[in-house]
């Protein structure tokens, strides 16, 4: 049996790519950031990628890395936030993929991020406000996908890694 990729998705500092590495770890798999990969393919940040090509272009390369990432071998993949809102994406996800939706409040959001300047979305007025907007849009989506919900309010980085490791071997 091939082994399924685990992947988690969720909002903006949800801790998806710190609890990806400790998950990986513990599973021996390898670790991948769509981020990372999108960054590394064009040879430029996030940030400037939205300046340039908008949210729309960003999100035209995230689907293209999606499909490259899930056809190879299993891996732990960090997605970024928006990733759930295009349907093709959504279609990537569930097909042959483990998905976790990792969930926080909004108070926990808005610490874990406020401080982040390589968020495009959240460099506005109101990033709090906005997260709001955006988990109101998202959360469905999230919950479509996800095989699996797990809340990291509160919880160190590493029991949800646990929790999530635990959940993988079950499946």
């Amino acid at each position: 049996m091939t082994r399924r990729s685990l992947v988690l998705v969720g909002p903006m500092g949800a801790g998806k790519s710190t609890i990806g590495k400790l998950v990986a770890a513990q599973l021996s798999l390898p670790f991948v950031d769509t981020d990372r990969v999108i960054e590394e393919r064009t040879g430029a940040d996030i940030p400037w990628i939205f300046d340039v090509e908008g949210e729309e272009g960003f999100r035209q390369r995230e689907t293209s890395v999606l499909g490259d990432l899930l056809v190879g071998e299993a891996i732990v993949l960090a997605t970024g936030g928006g990733i759930v809102t295009r349907e093709q994406n959504r279609k990537l996800l569930e097909d042959d993929s483990l998905v976790v939706y990792l969930t926080a409040s909004i108070d926990q959001l808005v610490e874990r991020t406020y401080k982040d300047k390589k968020r495009p979305l959240l460099q506005v007025a109101d990033p709090e406000a906005k997260i709001r907007s955006l988990i109101a849009e998202r959360h469905p989506l999230y919950e479509q996908v996800a095989d699996v919900v797990v809340q990291t309010d509160r919880r160190s980085p590493k029991a949800v890694a646990n929790e999530i490791a635990q959940f993988y071997h079950r499946s």
